[in-house]
């Protein structure tokens, strides 16, 4: 069930009770009534499996006398759960009830009496007011996933009707006085182990919870509690840690998570909030993973750019280029040397990046001559979108400012160098950045889940997502 899969994430370990969660996630009543119906499909199919035993014996029946009668063949032909409702309950999980179920049976009747007189047919019956309730208990094991059971589980049987093909009307004085007791005694027995079957079946489910979810060969995304989750009657509040990590290294970023509160929106089932220390943690890691620098050549000039990397182009802004390094190709390496810093703002999302540019002439011989580097203040304005389970981006430059960091060719005008490296942040840099961004990055996902309806908001210091959600494969239910 979908509520449970959520629910669940509750009971993650280890909780860092202290922390500031760096995601958010809210099931709404909408979300919450998608849960319910998952979860009736999945309790309706198991109710289906329920198995009857022949029933036979030997009784008095007026105005007969001694009957010895069996009911075989017994089969389930319809189950209804018309009515059902699950309620959070605060510090304790879901309680989930049903009520006004019904049954439908067929099977087959033989009867003996006065000795030699034998008679058979077969019969309908048909149980209803059937009521079950039980509470859904949510732990972890030990790997960190959780697992769901049902306990205190009961079910009561309201009335059993029976209808009789061929024969007289005393087999209803034998049903109502002896075998009506019977079977609602073994229906009650068989309901509430299958509860518990169809609940226990959500496990296997719960198993591919991204409790740790690998992102590339640099970084991994760990979605953790760092808190109990925030039970209503109405929805439910997890805080998840949302932290990059570089993959096997848990090395902690300068800054920390502060607090946010998702809006009071409700139209969707669900609400990811998503908060800058998330997206502050990632720039973190890659650029203490140095995967922020990328060498740029002039074959990744586009060719209708009539500024190429090379000592003839420099030559022109830097006399001293072309005269000590005659009809050569240059090389940037252009990389951040601080963490950038990613801000969500007034509907928008802006990094801004501290980073430098190397310059060198490439001798014949392969050998690099640095000519001189540069300090690099650029601002990009970030577009982000969700794509399947993950958050993707593309980022467009707002502005970039040059200053000399250290020049080995002479003094020269820094400004006069702009339009060189316009070019190569818009059609080198940028592109190669946005590649990889356009890659995403897993959200927290149970199963076969797919986010339908999807919007995304930027508000001050995080960005939250309101979306439907499908799950294609539960139980074999399937929901539009």
């Amino acid at each position: 069930m979908f509520l449970c899969c959520w629910l669940s994430l509750g009971a993650l370990i280890p909780l860092t009770l202290s922390a500031d969660p760096g995601v958010k996630v809210k099931l709404t009543a909408k979300g919450l009534e998608y849960g319910r119906q998952l979860g009736m499909a999945s309790i309706q199919k198991k109710l289906k499996t329920i198995k009857l035993p022949d029933i036979s014996g030997k009784e008095r029946v007026s105005p007969i006398g001694k009957v010895k009668y069996s009911l075989t063949s017994l089969q389930i032909v319809d189950v209804g759960l018309p009515t059902s409702t699950v309620a959070l309950v605060p510090g304790t999980g879901v309680k989930l009830s049903i009520g006004k179920a019904f049954l439908r049976l067929h099977g087959n009747w033989r009867v003996k009496y006065l000795r030699i007189i034998k008679d058979r047919g077969s019969f309908d019956l048909s149980v209803s007011d059937l009521t079950v309730g039980t509470s859904i208990a949510i732990k972890s094991d030990e790997t960190g996933h959780p697992v769901v059971s049902s306990v205190d589980c009961t079910a009561t049987v309201g009335s059993v009707k029976i209808k009789f093909h061929g024969g007289a009307s005393w087999l209803y004085n034998l049903f109502n006085k002896f075998i009506n007791k019977a079977i609602r005694k073994t229906l009650q027995n068989q309901i509430c182990p299958l509860v518990t079957d169809a609940v226990s079946d959500l496990n296997p489910q719960l198993k591919t919870l991204n409790v740790l979810a690998k992102v590339d060969k640099y970084a991994e995304i760990e979605y953790s509690m760092v808190s109990s989750p925030t039970l209503t009657t109405s929805s439910i509040e997890l805080g998840l840690k949302g932290e990059f990590y570089n993959i096997g290294k848990k090395q902690e970023p300068p800054f920390s998570a502060t607090a946010f509160s998702l809006p009071p929106q409700t139209d969707n089932m669900l609400y990811i909030g998503l908060s800058a220390f998330t997206a502050n943690s990632a720039a973190f890691v890659y650029s203490t993973a140095g995967a922020l620098s990328l060498y740029v050549t002039d074959d990744m000039v586009p060719q209708f750019s009539p500024l190429r990397l090379n000592t003839r182009t420099f030559g022109a802004f830097i006399p001293q280029i072309a005269k000590r390094f005659p009809g050569l190709m240059i090389k940037l390496l252009v990389k951040t040397v601080k963490t950038p810093v990613v801000t969500f703002k007034d509907t928008k999302t802006t990094v801004q990046a501290t980073g430098s540019v190397m310059a060198y002439a490439i001798q014949p011989n392969a050998t690099l001559s640095p000519l001189f580097v540069l300090n690099l203040e650029s601002s990009v304005t970030a577009r982000l979108s969700v794509s399947e389970m993950r958050v993707a981006g593309a980022v467009t430059l707002n502005n970039m400012d040059l200053t000399l960091g250290t020049s080995y060719v002479g003094e020269f005008q820094v400004t006069a160098l702009n339009s060189i490296f316009q070019t190569v942040l818009k059609w080198v840099v940028i592109p190669q950045l946005n590649v990889q961004l356009a890659k995403g990055y897993p959200l927290p996902t149970i199963g076969k889940m797919k986010l339908v309806n999807t919007t995304l908001q930027i508000l001050k210091d995080y960005m939250v997502i309101g979306t439907d959600v499908q799950f294609n494969s539960i139980h074999g239910a399937s929901h539009d």
